[in-house]
């Protein structure tokens, strides 16, 4: 009797420490769901890059502490720096949707108080931070005046100099250089459903009220800047796409301001204060236009300053022509005919046969103006060749003496380099050479014809100098004698090993951790093609990872382009200097790519995509490239109509090849299109390989009629796996070598809470069993070391469905799925993580990609033991 009262209480203890679990996790998925729920502390991520990699609008210098900055990305991100460029850090909460500080437009900080800041992102949200810019808290959003477009942009703030309380922030999209040309035809830009215009918007109490001024002037009012006389605030000046205005009471009446200027179209304006003498100096300058003067080009424009508060206007343009017939750069004068066929309407040919004589005199289109704060006689000007319709030597112009002379300071690309028209240059008293060193782009760099654009300008307090050619940051301390990036450290000097700062704008894609050899990773990148890590040499920080490039921009000259987007990416089961890929966009897109020296050279050995679109667009994506252990000629890869976590996530129609499942036998010489068991429009997402029989295979596919297929004939038939029913569409699949268990996530980003999640098989298939819930997971994977260790990545649906669920991001689980950890720190994308994996052989490693973030990794359990394996 005893022993059977014994047996029951123990029945009755285990049975409620079980119902007491099943309640945690109960109540751990209800608050990940209706709350925000903040990431363990103990668990950082570090993002290793490469940095920039990618487009950057703005940036903003802080006006009075000269180490901190701030930039704005195209690729979802926003970064600060509080160490002078020395390390960047994410400016979104890691813990938030997502959807925070995703394409940031402005970012002004107060004079009076330097940690009190406002931001302006596309959508028309306002956010203020009152620690230098390290976290912001949404505080408005600017209601939309009329249409449906998820995009409210508006284009400039401005804090007023002796109150915090009172803010203006500019209506327009004044700084869409891609999307806002100007022409003769159409002078004052593009109108663009992203943006509201013909206003702006002032607070009197910091956001928490706002009425309207300026909004007399033009119901299309673009807003370029806005000034506050520093000691004289009622004065406020506005440089708009209908001219320059001028108010001297506050914003109630506005002013033209535009005597002495020739065409009274500002595209940028600045001033100089000095604290002393009480000087006060407006700089500007005009969009260029352009006329015939009979078969050639005259132009007026150029920069210009006012000493009388924008009463009047003094010319210090000088010589800030171009004499094109005295330069020898076939790139610049093709541009230049670009730019008159733009202006005028003709195609570039035409141009070309109207205005055959080119002229001695000719001003490119200027659209960015800054003057150093301590000099006011130091003045730059730039242009953006690549995505403003514009022409000229050089990225970055500059004059020492108040105008009276300019030349190009900021030189890059083979035109500088070969020293070309060196006689012509000598002449100006311009510099020759190049100027601008690059990270992993140098090689890319010196080879192009200085066609990539200056994509933003600012000046800090100390008279630094940062600029953005093409994919990278630049600075210059030495006022633009020199300039060096600021994105990445290279181990030692000439080794092309890097360490990113932290602000990567890459976007990251699949990671091959297993290579067949022990220390390198394979890290596949949008634009930046395929990525290998590599040893620190004396590094100090030995848990920092370096990567070096292998196949992409390292490899771009004349004849020899590497590939920029790398799909996926798959290593011979036996010789591992064997690498083959595959790219979905630009160089090589369509194409199976092998190396056979561990990436020093490359071949294409079968085109497998094409479509009519652009060179530089996608293909069919691709992923999951497996080869067969076995039988190393068997090769597999899916291509994925609906793909839900790639950059441009829209499936062209390819004018060769399909979507679905690919398989080739003759080691990638030539593949079939093979969907047979699949049903109509079927979108392949992720494909797998049964660890233990090469012949059995398994596909996700994430449409919404999608599921879990099965076959065990290399993929000649197909047949649908049985599922819960409230799955619709299956992410990915996984299998754990140790134990065999299956693993999908599921979810759609449209999808209802209940289908989407976490699922585990411990039979194959047979029966499932729910780990996590959430409505829109993209990855699960387990430990190859540790099978009871899971990470997941669940990303966000539409920000109109944001309420759904509250916590996207990556989670761990170290117990099989018992109990899980939000572990979202330092992560500036938790909502779109595109790859997380346990590292193959140190249980304390992880590692993610971010759809424009780059790559991380991070250390469990305050390891501080490196990753490299000695």
């Amino acid at each position: 009797m005893k022993k059977t009262a014994i047996l029951f209480f123990t029945f009755m203890l285990i049975t409620a420490k079980a119902e007491c679990q099943e309640k945690s996790k109960i109540d751990f998925f209800k608050q990940i769901k209706t709350e925000k729920v903040i990431s363990d502390s103990t668990i950082v991520w570090k993002n290793f890059g490469p940095g920039m990699s990618g487009y950057n609008e703005e940036f903003w210098t802080h006006p009075t502490d000269p180490n901190s900055m701030f930039m704005g990305p195209d690729m979802h991100v926003s970064y600060g720096t509080w160490d002078g460029a020395k390390s960047w850090h994410t400016l979104k909460d890691s813990d938030g949707s997502g959807f925070d500080m995703e394409r940031v437009l402005d970012i002004v900080f107060s004079k009076q108080n330097p940690d009190f800041g406002v931001a302006l992102e596309r959508r028309g949200d306002v956010y203020t931070s009152y620690n230098r810019g390290r976290t912001w808290k949404l505080i408005y959003h600017i209601p939309r005046i009329e249409g449906n477009h998820p995009s409210n942009a508006h284009t400039k703030i401005a804090i007023h100099p002796k109150n915090d309380n009172e803010w203006l922030i500019g209506a327009g999209d004044f700084w869409n250089i891609k999307d806002n040309h100007r022409s003769l035809a159409n002078p004052h830009g593009a109108i663009n459903d992203r943006a509201s215009y013909g206003y702006i918007l002032k607070t009197v109490d910091a956001g928490k009220t706002w009425s309207k001024i300026a909004s007399n002037i033009s119901k299309n009012l673009d807003v370029g800047r806005i000034i506050y006389h520093p000691t004289n605030p009622s004065t406020i000046f506005i440089a708009t796409n209908y001219g320059l205005y001028t108010s001297t009471n506050g914003g109630v009446d506005w002013h033209a301001s535009h005597e002495g200027l020739p065409n009274n179209l500002p595209r940028d304006l600045t001033s100089y204060y000095d604290e002393k003498t009480g000087a006060f100096i407006l700089y500007l300058v005009e969009q260029t236009m352009y006329s015939s003067n009979g078969n050639t080009i005259s132009s007026k424009g150029g920069v210009y300053k006012s000493t009388d508060y924008g009463k009047s206007w003094e010319n210090i343009t000088s010589n800030l022509t171009i004499d094109l017939n005295k330069i020898n750069f076939s790139a610049e004068i093709d541009r230049y005919y670009k730019t008159i066929g733009s202006w005028f309407n003709l195609s570039k040919n035409e141009a070309k046969d109207k205005y055959s004589n080119l002229p001695s005199e000719i001003l490119p289109v200027f659209n960015r103006l800054v003057v150093n704060p301590i000099n006011p006689d130091e003045i730059y000007v730039s242009f953006n060749k690549k995505h403003d319709v514009t022409f000229g030597a050089g990225d970055v112009w500059k004059t020492d003496n108040g105008g009276a002379s300019w030349f190009a300071c900021a030189r890059q690309g083979s035109y500088w380099l070969s020293e070309k028209d060196k006689a012509y240059w000598q002449g100006r008293n311009n510099p020759i050479g190049a100027n601008v060193e690059f990270a992993h782009l140098q090689t890319y760099m010196d080879h192009e014809v200085e066609r990539s654009g200056n994509r933003m300008m600012n000046i800090n307090s100390l008279g630094e100098v940062f600029i953005g050619i093409d994919q990278q940051t630049l600075k210059s301390s030495d006022q633009g004698k020199t300039w060096q990036q600021i994105d990445d450290y290279e181990t030692s000097v000439g080794s092309n090993k890097w360490i990113g700062r932290g602000d990567s704008n890459l976007p990251g894609r699949f990671m091959l951790l297993e290579t067949g050899i022990k220390n390198r990773r394979l890290l596949a990148s949008g634009e930046h093609g395929l990525w290998q890590t590599t040893d620190l040499e004396d590094w100090p920080d030995k848990q920092a990872v370096a990567v070096k490039q292998l196949d992409g921009q390292v490899q771009d000259y004349e004849g020899n382009h590497g590939q920029h987007s790398t799909a996926t990416v798959a290593v011979h089961p036996t010789d591992p200097n064997i690498i083959y890929s595959l790219a979905w966009r630009q160089e090589h897109r369509g194409k199976f790519r092998r190396s056979k020296d561990a990436g020093k050279t490359w071949e294409n050995i079968a085109t497998i995509f094409d479509a009519a679109n652009n060179s530089w667009e996608g293909v069919a994506t691709q992923y999951s490239l497996t080869i067969d252990p076995e039988n190393p000629k068997n090769m597999y890869f899916c291509t994925v109509k609906n793909p839900i976590s790639e950059v441009g996530s829209k499936a062209p129609q390819l004018t060769k090849g399909g979507y679905g499942f690919y398989r080739s036998f003759d080691g990638g010489y030539t593949w079939e299109l093979n969907n047979t068991g699949f049903h109509k429009n079927a979108s392949v997402r992720r494909i797998t390989m049964d660890p233990q029989n090469s012949n059995n295979l398994y596909a996700a596919l994430n449409d919404a009629n999608g599921g879990l297929y099965s076959t065990t004939d290399k993929g000649s038939t197909w047949k649908k796996m049985t599922l819960p029913a409230e799955i619709k569409a299956v992410n990915s699949i996984f299998i754990d070598r140790n134990n065999g268990y299956f693993y999908i996530a599921t979810g759609r980003r449209t999808g209802s809470y209940e289908e989407g999640g976490v699922w585990r098989s411990k039979n194959k298939g047979k029966k499932w069993q729910q780990l996590f819930k959430a409505p829109f997971v993209w990855q699960v994977e387990s430990s190859p070391v540790n099978p009871e260790l899971l990470v997941i990545s669940v990303a966000s649906q539409p920000i109109a469905m944001a309420d759904n669920f509250k916590n996207p991001g990556i989670y761990l689980s170290t117990d099989a799925g018992e109990n899980w950890n939000k572990i979202n720190k330092g992560l500036g994308q938790p909502d779109k993580m595109v790859d997380v994996k346990p590292d193959p052989y140190n249980e304390n490693v992880l590692w993610a990609a971010g759809w424009g973030s780059g790559w991380f990794i991070t250390y469990l359990n305050g390891t501080k033991e490196p990753w490299l394996n000695k």
